[in-house]
């Protein structure tokens, strides 16, 4: 494959040939997969793919403004959701490196320009669906103005987090585009899809409202239920919410490979469609751009980034040539392998998803200062300490034997609402559970500052799409003493004390392990159901470790405190190690003092440092690496960066060293399948 890539600039290379089976046809076609594409171009001046008009200093300002708060046009929609999800995975504060080592001003070099880095292009988005309307996974493919169909390449940004379409506009999306690539993206399954019962109203695929009967099945989301249900719920629990990522009962994130070459086939069909030449028959079109000329790049960060080595796992087409991702959320199957650090096995690793989440759910709150929290935890045995500050340290001795750093510890406390809301939309999905359910009490909902139920307002509603980050609402307490609260508010049955909600985190923990979470015993019969569920969920989504000899980078934070390294990133490399051996082209890239969230390096300056920058090197050093397989990838390496004294000092390239080509003592090495990382 790399070699084939050395033709790309070859004219002649990219006449019809044979090709793998499926671009064999002459005539480009349309997927099957695909529902109706909306089309759309912009002039890279009033507005543009990679900003939306607002250029470096708009991304960097204040929210605009709807010209009509509670009936937002999709042209604002676009512009709001583009500056909401670009602010969510990048620190645009100035001294944090935006404008200087990164942002739409920097260009495809990293040289720092004048311009406001808008890129003219064309957008393509259309729905994935099995023709049911129930899953309706949105793909948008965005072609840049500057294109280059004698050297194409691809890259993709299926979004982070629960995020919608937009999610990855400033990852892997941003960079795609200074590199004259398409960009394929994927809102996997989550998405903005937010569904209210008392207007019996849902979001389109462009982010407006309409009624679901209106919507039909060009609705993002509706809830599967029929309209007595519906009326039923809306009596008995109003103003609780849907939302598509818990609520599809779909387990959207056994399909996020999938989904991922989906998006990938609708950029090849959307570029040939553009530059192919017209058929005798003067409607269709020659496909021209195909695997074998075109170089392809699966990328993206957390949920994106774990979907893209799912994507490399599940590609049979040969569609993917290299994958660079950051802090990927991957959930490795369980193998024979070892992780040591200085020296020494890693206490625990390669824990899936909700497990690790519905522990952090009980301990973080203790840490961020919870005396009701960490003294309940007491008084179920499952914390030691006469005093808060005992409470707090055994809590976080707890969580590093569970497999996070210790270079968390300064983090631990601001995740505690993070992990909350991972862990209840989580517990819906692998469960497959229906917003009806309310599995563990759990409920979402809008709520006042007091933590008691309000409905959304109609300017929320309306702005959802680009307002939301997919997780809709606050997760509620049904089961609280005295009615149904916020989780931040309410008491436990079986405590009596404003715990948040104990027990409700602690049957999550339960569903988690499979036995009762405090004693270790067997559940109920209908507990234990509801463990299968959870648990075969879980096992639907876990990863081979099989890249089958592509190419690839990971690089993850040593400070992450949302995605732990032992049960994600080095998980995975060692899981890698088993399946593919000497085979295998993944090299592996940790950095001190980075984490989850590149918005901490402003509020923990001297801890933190930004892990974008690395994802621009990682994307960098494949491309080189598959446009010419003697550019070599990097060595897997420990990267020592350096924080700064204050956030009044600005972050430079010293703070930020580059990979390195022989890294010696700071090398990560591979011995069969133990991996070995440096303290």
């Amino acid at each position: 494959m790399q070699t084939k890539k050395l033709a790309v600039a070859s004219a002649a290379m990219l006449a019809l040939t044979s090709c793998s089976s499926d671009f064999s046809d002459s005539v480009n076609t349309k997927p099957s997969f695909l529902g109706a594409i909306t089309v759309k171009s912009y002039d890279g001046a009033s507005d543009d793919l990679l900003t939306a008009g607002l250029g470096k200093t708009g991304l960097a300002g204040a929210q605009p403004a709807y010209a009509d708060p509670n009936n937002p046009t999709a042209a604002e929609l676009r512009r709001n959701a583009i500056w909401a999800n670009y602010r969510a995975v990048l620190d645009i504060a100035a001294n944090s490196g935006y404008g200087t080592m990164y942002g739409p001003n920097v260009n495809a070099a990293g040289v720092v320009t004048p311009s406001e880095g808008k890129i003219a292009g064309t957008e393509y988005m259309a729905y994935t669906d099995d023709g049911s309307g129930k899953q309706n996974v949105t793909l948008l493919v965005q072609v840049p103005a500057n294109f280059d169909p004698v050297n194409p390449c691809i890259v993709t940004g299926t979004s982070s987090g629960s995020r919608g379409i937009y999610g990855a506009i400033g990852s892997s999306g941003e960079w795609g585009l200074k590199n004259n690539c398409a960009v394929a993206y994927a809102d996997k399954g989550s998405g903005n899809g937010m569904y209210t019962f008392d207007d019996d109203s849902v979001n389109l695929q462009n982010g407006v409202r309409a009624t679901r009967t209106a919507a039909g099945k060009d609705a993002h989301f509706a809830p599967i239920l029929t309209d007595a249900e519906r009326a039923a719920f809306l009596r008995d629990y109003p103003n609780r919410v849907a939302f598509k990522h818990a609520h599809s009962q779909q387990n959207p994130e056994k399909d996020w490979g999938r989904i991922t070459l989906q998006a990938i086939e609708f950029a090849f069909y959307v570029l040939n469609e553009k530059y192919g030449a017209l058929s005798d028959d003067g409607k269709s079109h020659q496909i021209r751009l195909k695997p074998e000329n075109t170089a392809t790049i699966a990328s993206s960060i957390s949920n994106g980034g774990g979907s893209a080595l799912l994507a490399a796992e599940q590609d049979s087409k040969g569609l993917i040539d290299a994958v660079a991702v950051t802090e990927p959320q991957i959930q490795p199957k369980s193998g024979s392998y070892t992780i040591r650090q200085g020296g020494a096995a890693v206490p625990a690793q390669g824990k899936p998803l909700f497990d690790y989440t519905t522990y952090a759910a009980l301990y973080q709150h203790c840490i961020a200062g919870s005396a009701a929290r960490c003294s309940a935890l007491v008084k179920k045995g499952l914390l030691n300490g006469a005093d808060l500050a005992s409470q707090q340290a055994d809590a976080m001795a707890r969580l590093k034997a569970y497999g996070w750093q210790a270079d968390t510890d300064v983090i631990q406390g601001a995740h505690a609402l993070t992990n909350i809301l991972v862990a209840t939309t989580y517990l819906n999905a692998y469960g497959r559970f229906s917003v009806i359910d309310r599995v563990c009490g759990i409920s979402f909902s809008s709520v006042d500052a007091g933590g008691a139920l309000i409905p959304f307002t109609a300017a929320q509603r309306a702005a959802s799409f680009a307002g939301q980050n997919g997780i809709i609402g606050t997760p509620v307490y049904e089961n609280s003493v005295g009615g149904a609260k916020s989780y931040a508010f309410g008491t436990s049955p079986s405590t009596g004390e404003a715990d948040l909600s104990l027990d409700a985190f602690l049957c999550m923990r339960s569903l988690a392990l499979g036995v009762d979470a405090i004693s270790g015993a067997a559940l109920s019969p209908e507990m234990a159901a509801l463990s299968t569920k959870v648990r075969n969920g879980i096992g639907e989504v876990q990863a081979s470790g099989n890249l089958k000899g592509k190419p690839a980078i990971i690089v993850s934070g040593r400070s992450d405190a949302l995605i732990p390294v032992n049960h994600a990133a080095r998980a995975y490399v060692g899981l890698n190690a088993a399946a593919e051996g000497s085979g295998s082209k993944l090299r592996y890239v940790e950095v001190t003092n980075a984490n989850h969230f590149d918005s901490f390096s402003s509020v923990y300056p001297t801890r933190i440092v930004p892990l974008h920058v690395y994802l621009g090197r990682a994307l960098d050093a494949v491309f080189a690496n598959i446009k010419n397989s003697s550019s070599a990838l990097p060595p897997s390496q420990l990267i020592r960066t350096v924080t700064r004294a204050d956030a009044t000092v600005p972050i430079t390239a010293g703070n930020l060293p580059a990979f390195s080509s022989a890294p010696g003592a700071n090398a990560i090495t591979t011995t069969g399948t133990r991996i070995d990382i440096p303290d």
